[in-house]
């Protein structure tokens, strides 16, 4: 009987470990996986526009012939997603306007995957889904504590706090 009255007790001191130990990954291991998460997918990007800016007529044909996107003439998609590849992920390493940076990424893996993949399957790969989702995680959080977005936001709130 004294075993049960106890119960409540140790249901609290587990509650007080769950809080902690969920303390604990909030403030050390969050900020390393949205930092690891923007240092997978900036290299991925950024590659690709490398690649496409090392041969500038090969990525002209291949959005004249293989990466046609609708709306836009292969010129202007050649060079809107070469551009795109090599600037956005520079931000997503800085972690500087990182949700901002993500949403071109993201749409060029939604074309890549929906666009380009049901006309060609050979674009259909389900690691898209995973950078997709990485991607969208990084829209939704921010950059996380070791970014340049956190920094400014403390340095902003601190100077509105000094006016207030």
């Amino acid at each position: 009987m004294a075993q049960l009255w106890a119960l409540p007790a140790r249901l609290a001191r587990l509650s007080d470990i769950r809080d902690h130990v969920a303390g604990w990954l909030d403030r050390h291991a969050a900020p390393l996986f949205d930092l690891a998460v923007r240092l997978t997918m900036a290299p991925i990007f950024f590659r690709s526009g490398l690649q496409k800016i090392g041969d500038w007529p090969a990525t002209l044909f291949l959005f004249q012939e293989e990466y046609r996107v609708p709306l836009l003439p292969p010129e202007v998609a050649a060079l809107l997603a070469t551009a795109t590849e090599l600037t956005m992920p520079v931000l997503l390493v800085l972690g500087l306007a990182t949700r901002l940076a993500a949403v071109p990424l993201l749409a060029m893996a939604l074309v890549i995957q929906f666009v380009l993949g049901t006309a060609n399957p050979a674009f259909s790969n389900p690691q898209h889904y995973f950078w997709m989702l990485l991607l969208a995680g990084l829209i939704v959080r921010g950059g996380g504590r070791l970014s340049v977005d956190h920094l400014l936001l403390r340095f902003s709130r601190r100077r509105m706090g000094d006016r207030q």
